[in-house]
């Protein structure tokens, strides 16, 4: 029964609190019995599930709101290759390009309405951020605390400037603690992110119901997946690093045991940019995060394909244990941040991760900094994947379109859900104008498009973006008709010849395997079909070129950036 479960998650963040009265508030805020039991057996995702990641004004034209811009491309292009979308942030917002929410109820008024997010979500599984850790220093809430008014003086979270706070992990190198004037003197707010984006203070349980109660208006709204916005920060402890807190893992299992008792079937994804073992806790034991988002993959990959050497990247694969039931991988190779260099700390030596900054720099791209040990650390690199593989550590040449739709082949294939940044899939390049006008790194990746020019340049059969899009959306298309690229399909990764990079996936009926192979180099390279084991009995044939392959033979020559799609049994 829901409410004995609430009161366990409750007794463990707020002991001090009366558990039957703090259930009963959650259950209302939810609209939810306390007395319903949790739904079972059901099916989360399959192989047909793929994501688009996007800003709600990506695409712009004069005809149509940009979130009417979205829908129509998805229809237009990705309708059958698309399951899902993330629009990111499409609130009221401040700062941080839509992070620093001041209302979290409204849909920017330029970007369309409450009514254009419902449309889009009757045709797609939509995820919508809950940026859960902070808000705007001018949302509500903080205009309250300023004036020592109820409820937001009791929804900021502040510290002592004398605490031990030096064991704070922080991602921004600005202070941590920034003063502020109040009606009833000077207060020092918490601000993980910056000056304009204000943690909040989940030591209230009043403020845990506003957020289940925001999460009940969303769901009404048509959302289906909650992306939880840096939420390895929400509680804070003096003398603690403030990451991964305890009370931090109890909220999420408290969020998920409400959606796990909704008859319709509602997802919590968890973005935490951290070590790869730090990450994989947000599953749990299977009952936080149905999915948490796969940030070691982007740096790892990116490095195998400009080195052309897959040794960190398989080494890696290796190390990951097999996911638990109910829980997945958000793949992805690209994201409106930059590619992440926490997550591959203890997978990268560091001077692999300073020939990988090198290059991407050499290419145009930047590096963010954040604060470590009293000193500036490589954070994150900016940049658009596209850029990014311009070249290889040896500098640039002509095989980067190759090179790229092999960075998406490999991501789209591993286990796990697939999702495509909408730069990625318009293989945008750097943009320094957007950057210099926005005054960060991060807007290199965030080009916005006139609706006419996507329809121009797709059409063009010719151009490399063309090109690039109608092979994803091709190799979209065949993949959802493999059962073995189910996310919970079995994976073990495969001993290669230098050079090579490969999986083998196999259903979970046990009836399709599927091994995936890629020439992660500028030379062409000899597959030894011993290496892949393809027993005698059956067909097997390569989904890519639609050409048979025979056991008996020896070899198999792929082109440089040339990926495989071995099974035995025909899309």
């Amino acid at each position: 029964m829901l409410k004995n479960i609430l009161s366990q998650h409750i007794e463990f963040i707020y002991p001090q609190a009366d558990s039957s009265t703090l259930v009963e508030k959650i259950c209302d805020s939810f609209d939810i019995s306390p007395t319903i039991e949790a739904k079972t057996d059901r099916e989360f995702w399959n192989e047909n599930d793929s994501f688009l990641i996007t800003y709600g004004d990506t695409i712009l034209s004069e005809e149509k709101h940009p979130l009417q811009n979205i829908h129509e491309f998805l229809g237009d292009y990705l309708e059958k290759a698309i399951t899902g979308v993330h629009i990111l942030p499409y609130f009221p917002f401040t700062s941080d390009d839509g992070f620093a929410v001041s209302d979290y109820r409204t849909v920017r008024h330029d970007l369309g309405d409450w009514e254009d997010i419902q449309g889009i979500a009757e045709d797609y599984r939509l995820m919508s951020d809950v940026v859960i850790n902070h808000a705007s220093a001018n949302h509500e809430w903080f205009k309250q605390f300023l004036s020592n008014e109820n409820p937001g003086r009791h929804y900021i979270k502040t510290s002592d400037p004398t605490e031990d706070l030096s064991l704070v992990t922080r991602p921004r190198p600005s202070p941590l603690l920034i003063p502020f004037e109040t009606t009833s003197g000077e207060k020092h707010v918490w601000c993980t992110f910056g000056a304009d984006q204000v943690d909040l203070d989940f030591s209230n349980p009043d403020l845990l119901c506003e957020f289940i109660s925001l999460m009940r208006f969303y769901i009404n709204k048509g959302i289906r997946v909650f992306r939880l916005d840096a939420v390895g920060f929400l509680w804070k402890e003096a003398g603690t690093n403030c990451l991964h807190l305890p009370q931090t893992h109890e909220i999420i299992k408290l969020i998920r045991t409400l959606v796990d008792h909704l008859d319709d079937t509602v997802l919590l994804i968890t973005e935490t940019n951290v070590p790869n073992h730090e990450n994989l806790q947000y599953f749990g034991n299977g009952n936080e995060a149905h999915v948490i988002y796969n940030f070691s993959l982007p740096p790892l990959l990116v490095h195998a394909l400009l080195t052309g050497r897959s040794t960190y990247l398989r080494r890696w694969m290796m190390a990951m244990p097999p996911s638990q039931d109910g829980c997945t991988l958000f793949n992805f190779s690209a994201s409106h941040d930059g590619i992440g260099l926490r997550p591959v700390e203890g997978l990268l030596p560091e001077e692999e991760i300073s020939k990988m900054i090198d290059t991407i720099m050499g290419f145009g791209g930047r590096v963010t900094m954040r604060s470590f040990e009293g000193r500036e650390v490589p954070y994150e690199m900016n940049t658009t994947l596209f850029s990014a593989l311009k070249g290889t550590v040896h500098g640039e040449d002509d095989l980067r379109v190759a090179r790229f739709i092999a960075s998406q082949t490999i991501m789209m294939s591993l286990e796990g859900i697939p999702a495509f940044y909408i730069q990625s899939l318009l293989a945008s390049e750097n943009d320094e104008a957007r950057a210099a006008e926005a005054g960060h790194n991060r807007a290199l990746n965030r080009t916005q498009w006139s609706a006419k020019n996507i329809d121009e340049t797709l059409s063009n059969e010719t151009s490399p973006l063309s090109q690039i899009f109608r092979e994803l959306k091709k190799r979209l298309e065949i993949r959802k008709n493999q059962k073995a690229f189910h996310p919970d399909a079995t994976q073990f990764t495969l001993h290669l010849k230098p050079g090579m990079f490969g999986f083998w996936r196999q259903s979970l009926d046990r009836k399709q395997s599927l091994f995936v192979v890629t020439n992660i180099t500028h030379e062409e390279k000899l597959l030894s079909l011993r290496d892949m084991n393809l027993y005698q009995q059956s067909q097997w044939q390569d989904l890519l070129s639609d050409k048979i392959v025979d056991p008996s033979d020896e070899v198999l020559t792929l082109k440089p950036y040339q990926s495989i799609w071995i099974t035995n049994i025909s899309g």
